[in-house]
């Protein structure tokens, strides 16, 4: 294992609508810019009346059984240090996150409009495995890797349409969205 990464156990879901009676806790933006001819993710998060968080992360790919995705390291950086690396050429995903614990549900913006996709992370397989799966949740798609931020950043909407309708799922509308 490389020496600073982490193991990232997540488990991800298709939603057809926006649950409408669960308890959201926190609600931020994120824009991801995914450096193009690497693993790395520049992220700007931030949320109402709080400060802008920049991180720089690289994943890498090393699935496992269950709900193992790869290796993470993440750094957090300063504006000064997130503007530089931000001039890198890069392809950008931006979402607003629901915190509904223990899932966060994105909803996408711009070109994926309308897709609805939630994940949870553990510390251990035996978490992941131990999930109780609310009914708001369509389909899990954990081992898709079409629904990971570095194959949908390149998707278009008519690729995600596509892959949606392989679940039963279309993209969802506006007032479903939220």
């Amino acid at each position: 294992m490389h020496q600073y990464a982490r193991i990232e156990r997540e488990r991800r879901f298709l939603l057809s609508q926006f649950p409408s009676n669960e308890n959201v806790v926190r609600i931020r933006r994120i824009s991801d810019r995914y450096i193009e001819g690497t693993t790395l993710r520049l992220r700007e998060l931030s949320e109402d009346n709080g400060p802008v968080i920049f991180k720089l992360t690289q994943k890498l790919p090393s699935p496992a059984n269950g709900a193992q995705q790869g290796l993470i390291t993440t750094m957090y950086l300063t504006k000064d240090e997130f503007r530089v690396l931000a001039l890198l050429p890069a392809k950008t995903l931006r979402k607003i996150r629901h915190s509904v614990p223990p899932f966060g549900i994105d909803v996408f913006e711009g070109e994926l409009e309308g897709l609805l996709l939630a994940e949870a992370e553990f510390d251990s397989a035996e978490d992941a495995d131990a999930l109780t799966i609310p009914p708001f949740l369509s389909r899990e798609v954990s081992t898709d890797d079409r629904f990971t931020g570095g194959r949908l950043v390149c998707a278009s909407r008519q690729d995600v349409g596509a892959w949606l309708s392989e679940y039963g799922i279309g993209l969802a509308t506006a007032e479903q969205s939220t």
